[in-house]
């Protein structure tokens, strides 16, 4: 009889991101996949694709209509959290406004409560477009909070759960 981990949807709070700054063969070989480590966000918002269609509209058949796909679209990716002494987000983002700033790749790691990854997603060639700072209110005890939203170009599964799970059932047996 063998003992196999439970299979449970896994849960949305833990996760890492990292962004790769893969502007020079040197910095891509320094970084790896671990890249520059952002920690932990309250929220990871935006991990969307959409095959778009073209619709074909064929003269005498009335009762349907062909849809062929196209391209990909991919919806712009939000991280938020809480602000602390760090200033890599805002950084990023002020390089482009300054006109030197470089596109990144991404990684956001989705780990199990063992801290192994279990899904992987991928970004390219991402561009901070819009950060947004704490609402600061002296009545209130919230955490503050910042927003960054990255616009990307492709995003990928770049880690299968079959792997996954193979890492997984090793790490414990």
């Amino acid at each position: 009889m063998s003992i196999l981990p439970r299979l449970d949807p896994l849960s949305g709070f833990n996760f890492l991101v990292t962004l790769i700054d893969n502007s020079s063969t040197f910095s891509a070989i320094t970084s790896g996949i671990g890249g520059l480590v952002l920690g932990g966000f309250t929220e990871c918002a935006g991990l969307e694709s959409t095959l778009e269609t073209f619709e074909y509209l064929e003269g005498g058949v009335n009762d349907q209509v062909f849809r062929f796909p196209t391209r990909m679209s991919y919806s712009n990716i939000t991280l938020k959290r809480g602000v602390g002494f760090g200033e890599d987000l805002w950084l990023w983002h002020q390089d482009f406004i300054e006109g030197k700033g470089k596109r990144r790749d991404g990684f956001i790691i989705l780990q199990n409560e063992m801290r192994i990854p279990i899904k992987i997603w991928s970004f390219l060639r991402g561009i901070p477009i819009k950060w947004t700072g704490p609402s600061l209110n002296a009545q209130a005890s919230a955490v503050s909070i910042e927003a960054l939203e990255i616009a990307h170009e492709q995003l990928k599964l770049v880690m299968s759960p079959g792997a996954a799970l193979d890492a997984a059932i090793s790490a414990v047996f």
